[in-house]
């Protein structure tokens, strides 16, 4: 089903001196972060972005066509321009890697050279005018995170990362937060499509985080900008019980990078060819996380 944005979504429209001094920051910060990186595919990595960005910035809170992919999931003509300025992008240098992305390349996971890609995480904010939004790109090779760029382009940050080079924001190096016990933590958290058992077990593994006297949580709708927050020490811990593989692609090189820990709700490896569930942390919370968590998430596999 395809319709127009409903005017109503949106709060009021970005002017053309607004968007251009967004990519002038979004410009300023790219060099920032690409001084810190050194190897081809990251410099490609963060041009690439920089294009899906500059897409996204030109269709924001403007009326754009929507297609409906199931229960609050979307694909907008913004995805779709976004997708092929990165793709675009990418080929320009490396024409044979592979490339898995959200809406339009599944290429094998195990490909040697792996480029995986989310245009537009954080779709539902992105139409109802929300600035939390984010492009976010990782590269792998032979399994292997060696890039991840995540971009938030409605304030101009750059979140990168690349194998034995640290993590930066913005030029600035990042690390996870010192929290040692879930009592002193922010938690951040997801909700997948599903309104059933997955909704269910999400809102009950919340409430026994509360009992452990969390600081809070928080449900900001991009999970790509939760991981790199996660990375950047503002977030102590994160959970969704489903997310696709360019949903985490990028936030996992990050947190390898500052320090982190990451792995599916079940404490294993995550995988790049298919959705999984997701437990990150600071490293320190990885266990008491995952030790809320696993109960509701073994219900959930159970009843699949």
């Amino acid at each position: 089903m395809v319709h127009a944005l409903p005017r109503t979504c949106v709060s009021r429209r970005c002017t053309h001196g607004e968007v251009r001094e967004l990519n002038e920051i979004l410009g300023t910060n790219r060099e920032r972060a690409a001084e810190q990186l050194r190897s081809s595919e990251a410099r490609v990595a963060i041009g690439a972005a920089m294009e899906g960005a500059c897409a996204l910035l030109h269709y924001f809170r403007q009326d754009v066509e929507i297609q409906i992919k199931g229960t609050a999931n979307f694909v907008s003509t913004a995805d779709l321009a976004a997708e092929k300025a990165i793709v675009e992008r990418i080929r320009l240098d490396f024409p044979h890697h592979a490339i898995i992305s959200e809406e339009t390349h599944s290429d094998r996971a195990d490909a040697e050279h792996l480029w995986i890609i989310d245009p537009l995480d954080g779709t539902s904010n992105y139409l109802h005018g929300m600035p939390h939004f984010a492009v976010s790109i990782g590269y792998y090779r032979n399994g292997v995170g060696e890039v991840g760029v995540v971009c938030d382009p409605a304030h101009g940050d750059w979140y990168v990362a690349a194998r034995n080079q640290g993590a930066w924001r913005n030029g600035e190096p990042m690390r996870v937060s010192s929290a040692k016990q879930l009592s002193e933590g922010m938690i951040a958290c997801g909700f997948y499509y599903d309104r059933g058992l997955m909704m269910e077990s999400t809102l009950a593994t919340v409430a026994d985080l509360f009992r452990c006297n969390i600081h809070g949580i928080r449900r900001c709708g991009a999970a790509a900008l939760d991981l790199a927050y996660l990375a950047s020490g503002w977030f102590d811990g994160f959970f969704e019980y489903r997310l696709s593989p360019w949903d985490y692609a990028a936030g996992q090189v990050l947190l390898a990078e500052a320090g982190g820990a990451i792995s599916d709700c079940a404490g294993a490896k995550l995988p790049l060819g298919r959705p999984s569930s997701v437990c990150a942390s600071n490293g320190a919370l990885q266990r008491p996380m995952l030790q809320q968590i696993e109960p509701h998430w073994k219900r959930i596999a159970e009843s699949s």
